[in-house]
């Protein structure tokens, strides 16, 4: 398996939190990341949508709950990965 790309969330008020990042892909205008808390073995997962703008230095990611939406990207995700299961 190769290194996952590691990215560093920061919360506002809230410490640091590091993910790494699982597939990325674009839908509707929007970019989605699946990330995991950890780099090997099974581990929560959450699908983050990129809410910032183009030109912005810093991405602005937000967990995805519509459960439509959920659904959709990950069904996406699922098709990319074979070996990701979402329950």
């Amino acid at each position: 398996m190769s290194k996952l790309e590691k990215i560093t969330f920061n919360p506002d008020g809230e410490a640091p939190v590091d993910f790494f990042v699982l597939e990325q892909t674009r839908i509707g205008g929007y970019n989605y990341i699946l990330v995991t808390d950890f780099e090997e073995g099974d581990g929560e997962a959450l699908i983050l949508k990129d809410m910032s703008q183009d030109g912005e230095e810093e991405s602005v990611f937000v967990i995805v709950s519509d459960d439509e939406e959920l659904r959709a990207v990950a069904d996406v995700f699922a098709n990319m990965l074979e070996d990701v299961e979402f329950v």
